[in-house]
């Protein structure tokens, strides 16, 4: 063997050994999952649930940062500007989606500067009021909402939030003119329906399921296409009479558009494992949550789906934020 190539052969075999080591030592070191959101809300209890989990599986810390502010989309911003290293973690929901089309200005795009993970979850708004308003239907609050036009509220976790579209999308098929009033993420939205500062509301089932079973808040119905085993006494809006209404949040893992394609693999399939833990299974149904799972491929092409949807529903009801 010639010594140039034996020299290069050595060469090819060492790079190869150093990529194979780098791509199993990651991750060597905590990883930060970024919530647009405050604690307390539908992203902050999904991202308890798994975090932990994922930690176990990654053998390092999964640390959950709330990055909250500007419509969910200050957290969005400063994941999608993160080192597309495989150590920044985003949990993208359907706000996101949403906010596409919703902001003429964003310092981001859903689709071009972050790279998918998974689909992690899904569930259903409740549409609830604090027990002082005396309404106990979907039809009972749309009487009440036309009777007094402009000074009913309901609160959602911020303009550009998916309570707040759900909200509108209400609105529009129900011919009211309830006020919109954002609050900054769902934690502040469910505390000012609890305390009777907010009348209505379109939360997330995580978030005020178990405010409903208390009895510290009414619910009228779920808003997703059918009813939810968790609440299964609640009507659909749809079939409440508002026709074709449907609106539902999801959750998944982005991560900047650059993150080694090792590192995506890594984390899909660990995350994968976690949501069929029997106990994140147990966890998630507690919250009103369905878990799920996809390949990067299948949650990239429902992410463009989501904004496609949404962006529709936007431009119908002739919302824009500057």
């Amino acid at each position: 063997m010639k010594p140039c190539y034996r020299v290069w052969l050595v060469c090819i075999v060492a790079g190869l050994a150093c990529a194979a080591t780098a791509s199993a030592q990651y991750p060597n070191r905590p990883v930060r999952m970024i919530l647009a959101f405050p604690p307390g809300g539908g992203t902050d209890a999904t991202a308890r649930i798994i975090a932990p989990k994922l930690s176990g599986y990654l053998g390092q810390q999964v640390v959950v940062e709330n990055r909250p502010g500007g419509g969910a989309n200050i957290g969005a911003e400063i994941a999608a500007k993160s080192p597309p290293d495989g150590y920044t973690l985003f949990m993208a929901t359907t706000a996101h989606s949403v906010s596409a089309t919703l902001y003429r200005k964003l310092g981001y795009s859903l689709v071009r500067d972050f790279a998918p993970v998974t689909l992690l979850a899904s569930t259903a708004n409740i549409v609830v009021v604090h027990p002082s308003v005396p309404v106990h239907s979907v039809k009972a609050l749309i009487a009440l909402a036309k009777a007094r036009p402009g000074q009913l509220d309901f609160a959602s976790s911020g303009s550009g939030s998916q309570p707040h579209l759900a909200g509108e999308l209400f609105n529009s098929l129900a011919g009211t003119k309830m006020l919109h009033i954002p609050y900054k993420g769902g934690g502040p939205a469910v505390v000012a329906l609890v305390s009777g500062e907010a009348a209505v509301g379109f939360a997330t089932m995580p978030s005020v399921v178990h405010h409903v079973k208390s009895g510290r808040l009414r619910g009228l119905a779920v808003t997703s296409a059918q009813r939810s085993p968790l609440v299964p006494d609640l009507p659909t809006v749809s079939e409440s009479g508002v026709s074709g209404y449907e609106a539902g949040p999801w959750y998944g893992l982005l991560v900047p558009t650059g993150t080694p394609r090792e590192a995506v693999s890594r984390l899909n399939a660990e995350m994968l494992k976690v949501v069929k833990l029997p106990d994140v299974k147990e966890r998630m149904a507690a919250q009103g949550l369905t878990p799920l799972n996809s390949t990067p491929d299948e949650f990239g092409a429902y992410v463009r789906s989501e904004v496609e949807k949404w962006g529709k529903v936007v431009k119908a009801i002739g919302m824009r934020v500057d």
